[in-house]
């Protein structure tokens, strides 16, 4: 395995604690992704229906309007024509008497000047509504009236060009033309030069005073129904997600405890018909996989017994032979005869050790390890936390001894010691690591490692006897607890073995 790389610094930071829970339940899980499905469908036509819904307000608000700038414009004509053919002196009169009485819906004012109006901002059917109401004007007033049409608010609103505000007027003035509620509605301001110096101000809310409020669609009091409902579906719909991915998982479990050499059990079918079927076809595996096992013990058992007869036979007839030589050969041959059936036993019962998985103190077992190792004169060093591990005791010793072994033979006669350490790892798991300092492995092997039988030359120079089995048996004890191996050169020197196992 090639070294580490380190990260780059400019690379953003990997997601942690719950963002990275809920990335990988949204994106990466079964229910995540029906949510994301269900959320996306929904929110789409949610999205289509309020453009079809905002596109008939429209429709309807632009009727509105075209009706009310027609009636509000054709009583600013009359109101135009009358205060225009009055005489100049009767005016303040006439004005002073609707003021008291009555009798339009138009605040008037006569003013020696235009008085500056600021519009409604960002409103385009409130344009349209100042430019019907001024072409009518156009249409029926003489070409030499000056006009000056505009929707404003009625905060601040001036009118005289002395500076007075509509806020400043008495109440009895302005109630029949403005609605003066908690929010005032827009005020239609009308000015027409009626002769040279003379501006007529005309001033009302329309018919329907809050018309453009109608356009205002996506606002809380609209979007949190829909939110509402959207959030209701989704909770449903991951309910129901739920119920129906439930087999499923049981199914995933039982496949990682069948990976994990657990006494497999028969899953309960139910679920839809496409997931009774695959629980169906995994409890047959299961049983195939039982039966395969048991098959597989049992020929074993019976080779072993089978051949240490012969071997035991052959073995004293070897006694009776005269010459030393040829019986040392005899010896030889049976040696290595025994050995095979005990390596062939070794690994069915090494790799199947049938123990109780329980926590352990996994910091405690290296220590003794260390104190035994530095006892027969060896040197290593020890860096641990205190951490649990869950699996099989006896199992993991043999399988951390033996990699403790390796290192200390291999590493044997070098200046620096054998490096154990054990530290947290990522997503649940305890990480150690034992390092030696020997000549390493060849990068083009690495990949080789752990399988039976598996010897490099330096090493089947060092140690005669072996049969290359420590790191098969440590791989196979290693993916029954579902943890990992990884071997690598270190980058310092020596060779380097990580295992991963899950915390307890």
């Amino acid at each position: 395995m090639a070294p580490d790389l380190a990260d780059d610094a400019s690379s953003p930071a990997p997601l942690r604690g719950w963002p990275k829970r809920f990335a990988s339940f949204l994106f990466d899980s079964l229910q995540g992704r029906f949510v994301l499905a269900m959320l996306g469908g929904l929110a789409l036509v949610q999205l289509a229906v309020n453009l079809v819904w905002y596109s008939q307000i429209e429709q309807r608000v632009r009727r509105q309007t075209e009706l009310a700038a027609h009636h509000v414009a054709s009583g600013a004509i009359g109101a135009v024509r009358a205060l225009r053919e009055l005489p100049a002196a009767y005016r303040p009169l006439l004005i002073e008497q609707l003021r008291t009485m009555g009798g339009t819906r138009f605040l008037v004012f006569f003013n020696n000047a235009e008085v500056a109006v600021a519009q409604l901002p960002g409103q385009p059917m409130a344009r349209m509504l100042e430019q019907q109401v001024t072409q009518e004007l156009t249409a029926q007033l003489p070409k030499d009236t000056r006009l000056r049409v505009a929707l404003a608010s009625p905060i601040a609103l001036g009118v005289s060009p002395g500076g007075a505000l509509l806020g400043d007027l008495p109440e009895s003035w302005v109630e029949p033309s403005l609605i003066t509620a908690e929010r005032p509605a827009p005020f239609l301001v009308i000015q027409a030069e009626t002769e040279p110096g003379q501006w007529l101000y005309l001033g009302s809310t329309l018919p329907d005073p809050y018309f453009l409020e109608q356009l205002e669609f996506f606002t809380w009091q609209r979007l949190t129904p829909q939110l509402l409902a959207l959030g209701l579906a989704v909770g449903l719909t991951l309910i129901a997600v739920r119920a129906i991915t439930r087999p499923l998982a049981g199914l995933s479990q039982a496949a990682a405890r069948v990976g994990r050499r657990v006494a497999p059990k028969p899953l309960r079918v139910s679920g839809t018909q496409e997931v009774r079927q695959a629980i169906e076809a995994f409890n047959d595996m299961q049983e195939r996989i039982r039966r395969y096992i048991g098959d597989r013990e049992r020929l074993f058992a019976s080779i072993s017994h089978d051949l240490r007869t012969p071997i035991t036979r052959l073995r004293l007839r070897s006694e009776l032979l005269d010459d030393p030589a040829v019986q040392d050969e005899f010896h030889e041959d049976l040696d290595e005869l025994d050995m095979m059936v005990k390596t062939a036993l070794q690994i069915v019962k090494d790799t199947d050790i049938h123990e109780n998985r329980a926590p352990l103190r996994i910091d405690l077992v290296l220590q003794k390890m260390v104190r035994d190792a530095r006892m027969g004169g060896h040197k290593v060093e020890l860096e641990c936390e205190a951490l649990t591990v869950f699996g099989k005791p006896l199992a993991l010793k043999r399988a951390i001894g033996n990699l403790l072994d390796n290192a200390m033979f291999y590493g044997e006669g070098q200046q620096q010691p054998v490096e154990v350490g054990i530290a947290p790892g990522e997503d649940g798991m305890v990480l150690v690591t034992v390092r030696d300092h020997g000549p390493g492995v060849p990068e083009a092997a690495l990949a080789r490692l752990g399988q039976p039988y598996m010897r490099l030359e330096h090493g089947a120079a060092m140690r005669k006897e072996g049969l290359g089995l420590g790191l098969s048996i440590v791989r196979e004890i290693v993916g029954d607890h579902g943890g990992t191996l990884r071997f690598r050169n270190h980058p310092e020197g020596g060779f380097e073995v990580r295992l991963a196992l899950p915390a307890g």
